[in-house]
């Protein structure tokens, strides 16, 4: 393992993990076609590398993900901090047909996952997105009595909003919100940040790489007909020439440190997180092995002051939406 495995961040309700996490979706098809034996390949790098905070969903890839990852926790079971989600109906690519957050489809849901992830007990369960349609209480009590009957430890809420947290938190301990927060992300920060830090609640940002765009690299004129970004407003042509700026705030960044731009804006949200008082664990996804070992480069950067301020400013001319359907996330319902 490399030194930064050495280190662990305690998120909230007691759960400990590494100071990195792996989003495990961008081993599905939904940014195009994946190897099977490179994704496998790719999941045990991040954990002999220290990322043992491994992040799937029981919609990605329709279940293949974690049967992938059931693959590593075959003999890894113990080296790993699992967390997996439910409530979404359909897949990222072809899109999200319904959200369920009645108590019998989260029993039913829990159940589904541990069989395809071939483990007893699940670390973090997430409510993937609110069920409107359900009372609170019912999603997170039905979650609650996962936690009584030894199925999962710890249980998180995916993209709600900071009165929702509020709500969970008062029915059970929560130990982490996982939403979208990266340069380019940062409406979380005008609610829900604040209340995951008053109520003692890690946060665990998805796409903290703006789904790649913050590294330089993404050309929306190249983006595959399967490829989810192809649904997101800040992803169309117009609106990519116009968040250049961001990424050019990263990069001139990236160039007085010597650092890649992915490193970068990693090292933003880990320093924004401490300036924010929470612990703050980002999942990086990635296909290839050795961009792990990139991300990790991220846990021994450091910023100035001054270098904070240009990262700060560069969200300020993001044009479009992040989600497809702003209603879905909390910034939609906020």
């Amino acid at each position: 393992m490399t030194n930064n495995s050495a280190a662990s961040v305690h998120l909230g309700d007691g759960l400990t993990v590494s100071p990195l996490g792996f989003g495990g979706m961008a081993l599905t098809p939904v940014y195009g076609e994946v190897d099977p034996a490179e994704a496998l390949r790719t999941l045990q790098h991040a954990v002999d590398a220290g990322i043992t905070f491994i992040d799937t969903a029981d919609i990605y890839g329709g279940g293949s993900n974690e049967e992938l990852i059931a693959k590593l926790l075959k003999d890894r079971r113990g080296d790993v901090q699992l967390a997996t989600k439910f409530s979404l109906v359909g897949s990222p690519s072809t899109g999200y047909t319904d959200i369920r957050g009645d108590a019998a489809y989260v029993k039913e849901a829990a159940d589904r996952s541990l069989r395809r992830l071939g483990t007893d007990v699940i670390d973090l369960y997430y409510m993937h997105r609110r069920d409107v349609r359900v009372p609170l209480s019912e999603t997170v009590g039905a979650m609650a009595e996962l936690v009584q009957a030894g199925k999962v430890r710890h249980l998180g809420l995916s993209e709600v909003t900071a009165s929702e947290l509020r709500d969970a938190a008062a029915i059970h301990p929560i130990a982490a919100v996982q939403s979208e927060w990266s340069i380019w992300s940062r409406d979380v920060e005008r609610n829900v940040v604040p209340a995951a830090a008053e109520l003692g609640v890690g946060f665990v940002p998805y796409s903290p790489l703006g789904r790649g765009f913050l590294t330089g690299t993404v050309d929306a004129s190249r983006l595959g007909d399967n490829d989810f970004r192809r649904n997101i407003p800040r992803f169309a042509e117009g609106a990519l020439d116009a968040n250049e700026g961001v990424v050019e705030a990263v990069r001139s960044v990236a160039a007085q440190l010597e650092a890649t731009p992915a490193q970068v804006a990693l090292a933003w949200l880990l320093a924004h997180g401490r300036r924010l008082g929470l612990p703050v664990v980002p999942i990086p996804g990635t296909r290839k092995a050795h961009r792990i070992d990139e991300n990790l480069g991220a846990l021994s950067l450091e910023l100035s002051a001054a270098q904070l301020d240009v990262l700060d400013g560069a969200a300020d001319a993001v044009v479009g939406s992040r989600s497809a359907d702003p209603r879905w996330v909390s910034q939609g319902r906020e």
